[in-house]
């Protein structure tokens, strides 16, 4: 008996993402399912992620698709996620994806294990399950921004983001993140001369403010509310070091606010920052190579999450030597950084091995999929950072809710010690 699982037909075409820019969406067909999925894309990506699309950008990937992938991927079964990645691997023949694409491959991979569960009548986190006990995880909220995701008078800094890690609920974490994103935006209305309510591109406010201003504004509503509804918040930041940092002075320029500072004075900097504003995370304090002063910030940053993102890329050899010198304790993973959902598992369980934290993510040009949300739950990644408001934002985090209901207290939110 042939199995329903098997591929039967895979089709790409060209949409766009969250910032009109064009992108590849990829359908397949098993003979009893069907799955579809989008690649978003990154405005800040690292220098060491795959390359997002091969010469020619999308237009080509799909040609490619469809001379290389297709003829390969057909007659295969859909339930062995390892070889449908293994066979995307053979027919790109990179070690970066530069043939068919990154993106292009993080879409034919979650295309294909979406017809695989579509084809089992099972939502994609059962399907993917690599966890003995599910729980669903605590939403990190991009409620203000700066640097490369808003226009110019915005703070140097990249993200104040928020961490609702005392909750009882998804629900009641996600609403702790609406309730600080809205109030926070009356608050900016109010005491900023010349905001206007402009926003980055992952929703979150973009007022003219220096980093320490926007963070005393932060850190005040985040514990209005954190008293209002009787739960614990904590703040924390994407510096986006990399985008700061000048390799031919050897130093961190602050543009918006023209300061500049060396590695020993950005380590003091971020330890301020951390013991002045309680921050319980910070992504990336330092740029892509420096798995030094990053080590050096989490054997001295007690109670706070070092996590780094452009240093590990999701790459499981990157992440191999943070481990090695103790760099940070915590990763953002983020699937099209490596291309394929297996190479994203391996990372995560390389992670959550060593006691890192794994931060699941969107990107800054999104589509309204809902794979990461899954793949939260599948993988068992205590946090997922996916913005705050947004359509694109939302679905992400509407589908988590949704998870939470259809378990029946069966998948409880996540406990994280702080």
């Amino acid at each position: 008996m042939v199995s329903l699982s098997i591929i039967a037909d895979l089709k790409a075409r060209k949409i766009f993402n969250s910032r009109g820019e064009e992108t590849v969406e990829v359908e397949v067909k098993t003979l009893g399912g069907f799955g579809c999925a989008a690649a978003p894309s990154g405005k800040s990506r690292g220098k060491y992620e795959v390359v997002p699309f091969p010469e020619g950008g999308v237009s080509e990937a799909i040609r490619r698709i469809e001379e290389y992938v297709k003829p390969k991927l057909l007659g295969l079964d859909a339930d062995n996620q390892e070889l449908i990645d293994k066979t995307l691997h053979e027919v790109d023949g990179t070690e970066n994806f530069s043939f068919i694409g990154g993106n292009t491959a993080y879409a034919i991979s979650l295309a294909v294990a979406e017809a695989s569960a579509s084809t089992h009548r099972q939502p994609l986190f059962v399907n993917l399950s690599r966890v003995k006990e599910a729980f669903l995880p605590i939403p990190l909220g991009n409620v203000l921004g700066g640097g490369k995701h808003s226009g110019k008078g915005a703070p140097d800094i990249q993200e104040f983001l928020v961490l609702p890690f005392g909750c009882k609920s998804f629900f009641e974490a996600y609403t702790a993140n609406v309730k600080i994103h809205s109030r926070l935006g009356k608050v900016l209305e109010e005491k900023v001369s010349g905001f206007t309510g402009g926003k980055g591109d992952e929703g979150a406010w973009a007022p003219p403010l220096t980093n320490e201003k926007a963070l005393e504004f932060v850190l005040r509503v985040v514990e209005e509310i954190s008293n209002e509804m009787g739960v614990k918040i904590g703040v924390g930041l994407d510096v986006a070091a990399s985008s700061l940092w000048n390799p031919k002075l050897n130093r961190y320029e602050y543009v918006g606010e023209e300061k500049r500072r060396d590695k020993g004075e950005q380590l003091e900097y971020i330890l301020d920052l951390i013991r002045r504003f309680k921050l319980v995370y910070v992504e990336d304090p330092f740029h892509e190579d420096d798995f030094e002063s990053f080590a050096e910030l989490t054997k001295k940053a007690k109670g706070c999450l070092v996590c780094g993102d452009d240093l590990f890329v999701t790459s499981k050899e990157k992440l191999s030597f943070g481990i090695k010198v103790k760099a940070a304790n915590s990763l953002i993973v983020k699937p099209n950084q490596v291309g394929t959902v297996t190479d994203t598992y391996e990372t995560v369980k390389l992670a959550k091995n060593s006691g890192y934290t794994p931060v699941i993510s969107h990107r800054s040009g999104e589509t309204p999929n809902t794979h990461i949300a899954h793949l939260a739950v599948a993988f068992g990644c205590p946090i997922i950072k996916t913005g705050v408001v947004g359509g694109e934002r939302i679905a992400k985090l509407n589908e988590l809710i949704r998870i939470e209901e259809a378990s029946k207290g069966r998948i409880p939110l996540v406990k994280l010690k702080l």
